[in-house]
Order: structure tokens, then sequence, then C-alpha cells
């Protein structure tokens, strides 16, 4: 089973948050989910972000990085919208990671240097979502997925919400999040097994 890195969203460790990491831990998987707002929690994705704004996002991004120190080196990364930028950057950066799930956002990989060979990506988010695909994150996935064809691969699900994965927010779309873990569960398989992330 694998150790996981499940970095919250621009509203903080939700009780949603808490949700997923259970859904994850209980095919048992170790799901390690740390809190970056120092125990703010916000129903609201505006106040979130401005919370986000507040701290700065170079302070999150550190903050992601050092939740990472004292896990295994093998850990699978992930991340959900906000905190996919901390996810991407231990994913490209940190040896020994074996996987990363980049949930509702995805970086320009290139701004973190070459993708690092050997480790599989999954990333998911909704079609008419205006801040994954109307604010590039959807290219940047499709580009990750043209230059590594054999390692990453990338979902998208009919709907316009962010933080569709939430079930503790208006925005949560169950249908969607059901079919997302079906699909990140099979990737933690893969991954746990040493197989290629893609079967496609």
């Amino acid at each position: 089973m694998a150790d996981v890195l499940l970095l919250h969203h621009a509203c903080g460790r939700t009780s949603g948050m808490r949700s997923l990491a259970d859904r994850l831990g209980a095919a048992g998987h170790t799901v390690h989910l740390p809190d970056l707002y120092d125990g703010r929690v916000f129903d609201d994705l505006d106040a979130g972000i401005d919370h986000a704004r507040s701290l700065g996002f170079d302070v999150l991004l550190e903050r992601g990085r050092a939740s990472a120190e004292g896990l295994p080196d093998d850990l699978v990364v992930a991340g959900v919208s906000l905190g996919v930028m901390a996810a991407q950057a231990l994913a490209q950066g940190r040896p020994g990671v074996r996987g990363a799930l980049l949930l509702e956002a995805c970086l320009p990989a290139e701004e973190l240097g070459p993708w690092p060979a050997g480790v599989p990506v999954q990333v998911h988010g909704m079609a008419d979502d205006p801040f994954f695909a109307g604010d590039g994150d959807l290219a940047a996935a499709r580009e990750l997925v043209a230059a590594n064809p054999d390692l990453a691969e990338v979902f998208v699900y009919p709907g316009e919400h962010h933080l569709f994965t939430d079930p503790s927010l208006a925005s949560h779309d169950e249908a969607a999040t059901s079919l997302m873990l079906e699909r990140l569960l099979a990737f933690l398989e893969r991954v746990d097994e040493g197989e290629p992330a893609s079967r496609s």
C-alpha cells in the first residue's frame, strides 16, 4: 500500500478534505493530510483565496514542501487546487517520489524543470471549471501528457465546478468524485505494483 501526502485546497483542511483522505485510507493506503492554515477553514473559495494571499503563496509552497519531511521517500504526492502547487513541486524535485495526483489544477511542468523519469502522474478536473480550464491548467495537463505519454494521464469531467472533490462544499459533485476515486485507487494500485501509470 502507498503512503500518500495529500495537500489541501484554498479553503483549508475541511471536513471534505478529511473525507477524501478517509476514502483513500479505507482502501489500505496511509494518507497524511497536513494543515497548512494552522486550523483556519473557509466555506467560501474567495475567502480562502484571500487568506492564502495574506499568508503568501511562497509561504504555502514551503509549508507544503516541509510537510513531506520525515515521511517515507517513496511517497505518492497529491494536491487539490492550491495544494497542487506544493505537490507538483515535490513530484518534480524530491527524489524517490513514486507518483503524483494533481486534482483540479496543474502547473506548466517546465516552470519546475523536466518531469522526472519514471514518475507517473494523473491530472483530474472539470471541463468548464473557470480555474482549471479557463486559467490554463487543463492546457498544461495536456502538454504534460503529450510530453510524457507513458507516464501521464488527464481525466476531464463534465461540469463547471471548482473544488468538486470536496463534499463539505456547495461545489461538490459526488458522481464525478466517485469516478475520480476509482481512478485514483487504480493508479495507486498500479504504482504499488510498479506498473505503468496508463493502460490506454
